[in-house]
């Protein structure tokens, strides 16, 4: 079982392959022998079944959280278990509501820095707001915006994939993972296509084409 972050780093990095064992629940597990934890910042299916994934791979149990919307429409996350002094990672992956995700996130992320959480680090895939990362006419930097809403609600480094421009992460201040899906689409189509040297690869946007 790994023993540090590198453990979450390194699953990330690595293509995902199936393991040789089930990591189904152990009640015998000491979880917080591992100094750190993985929670879920939903309940959809996309985001349940990537932390799932991350925690059979790493053989540790889901972290314990509810994260529900009140009558009021308002976020609420109870964290079910001590987080103290501990390394936790929030699993966020992004909806058709991209604002009630972002609001998930802020909140669970303060929930386990007033929990006394040693560090918090969030894995979002595709980090929201991106796009904006320009100053417009009269408008905002909101990629900026963002990155100072999650330092200020409590993270210390985020794990992220192919930002719209590798600059963002400059808006942050803590450490930015930037990951690259490039070589895993690649060996895929190398493995999967057969006659993948005649295929040809289109680019959506001039900036997309450096890619």
């Amino acid at each position: 079982m790994p023993k540090s972050r590198a453990g979450i780093h390194k699953f990330l990095l690595s293509r995902p392959q199936t393991p040789k064992q089930s990591y189904g629940y152990n009640q015998n597990m000491n979880v917080g022998r591992s100094g750190y934890r993985v929670f879920c910042a939903n309940n959809i299916p996309a985001c349940t079944e990537l932390a799932n994934k991350i925690t059979e791979r790493l053989g540790v149990e889901l972290g314990k959280s509810v994260v529900f919307e009140g009558a009021n429409r308002e976020t609420t996350v109870e964290v079910k278990e001590s987080v103290r002094g501990q390394d936790i990672f929030i699993i966020q992956t992004i909806r058709r509501d991209v604002n009630t995700a972002i609001m998930e996130l802020l909140v669970m992320a303060y929930a386990l820095k007033t929990s006394c959480a040693k560090n918090i680090i969030g894995v979002i895939p595709y980090f929201p707001y991106s796009k904006q990362c320009k100053l417009r006419k009269r408008g905002s930097i909101v990629c900026k915006l963002l990155a100072s809403m999650l330092a200020k609600a409590g993270l210390t480094h985020i794990i992220t994939m192919d930002l719209h421009q590798k600059e963002i992460q400059g808006f942050f201040n803590f450490p930015v993972d930037n990951l690259r899906a490039s070589p895993f689409l690649l060996q895929y189509i190398q493995e999967e296509i057969p006659d993948f040297r005649n295929a040809v690869i289109v680019a959506k946007s001039p900036a997309a084409a450096k890619r």
